[in-house]
């Protein structure tokens, strides 16, 4: 029996998380340019895109670049941009022939304008897609949402819109800039490596972590059904004992 048919679709993680990583020690281990192994990347997210929404995965977020990518070499960093514009654009068939929705969280005003309309304008025009929101982390990490969460909810403090009082897990949740979207079920992170690179800090609080030492470029449809089903394979008791969780 192939993998993906033996994945129970009802007892799917609502929203995965993927920490997309790897991709210059794979273009490395071939003899190419880091920016290479972004290219090949990109494959591996039409592939994992594609797969989780015949699935039926309702959320998709990819962490694509840091706030901390900022400081890798300029050269990499406008690669990177360059690669990302070229993507969003290519992409957008794939966006409507899988019925996805396009989302973007992160501190996006420092990306590069010409990036910053384009990614803006496809987010519109896939507005209306509902079988999926693929939602990519883009100059964004965990301090920061909680940074910026935390500045808003003390402006609302002092303007008298909320009261400190009364801030509930509720309350954070809605001032984070995934308010809206449920936290994930599973997290996965590609090669090898065993964190979460500040991604997600409040979101991944009660997540499934899954690692494979793959990177990235190599990562395929057949490895995200493995992680899906190691996840189906966990008890998740959220502080309860097994006795409650199966009562």
């Amino acid at each position: 029996m192939e993998l993906k048919d033996q994945i129970n679709n009802e007892r799917l993680p609502k929203h995965i998380a993927i920490i997309m990583d790897g991709n210059g020690r794979w273009a490395k281990e071939h003899g190419k340019q880091r920016i290479l192994g972004h290219q090949r990347g990109v494959q591996s997210v039409r592939e994992v895109c594609e797969a989780c929404a015949e699935l039926g995965v309702e959320y998709l977020t990819l962490y694509a670049f840091s706030t901390e990518n900022w400081n890798r070499p300029l050269a990499e960093v406008t690669g990177l941009m360059t690669l990302f514009a070229q993507t969003i654009k290519k992409e957008m068939d794939t966006f409507f022939k899988n019925d996805i929705r396009l989302n973007a969280i992160g501190d996006l005003e420092r990306l590069p304008e010409s990036n910053y309309k384009m990614l803006k304008e496809t987010i519109d025009a896939t507005k209306d897609n509902k079988r999926m929101t693929l939602t990519l982390a883009l100059s964004y990490s965990g301090r920061w949402d909680l940074m910026q969460a935390s500045r808003r909810m003390a402006a609302d403090a002092a303007a008298g819109i909320i009261k400190p009082e009364d801030i509930t897990q509720d309350t954070i949740d809605n001032y984070l800039s995934t308010a809206g979207i449920p936290d994930p079920e599973l997290l996965i992170r590609t090669s090898g490596e065993e964190r979460i690179s500040n991604f997600l800090l409040w979101q991944l609080a009660y997540s499934e972590f899954y690692f494979t030492p793959k990177y990235w470029p190599d990562f395929q449809k057949a490895d995200l059904y493995e992680a899906i089903l190691n996840y189906q394979r966990r008890e998740r008791r959220f502080g309860k004992t097994s006795e409650q969780v199966t009562k």
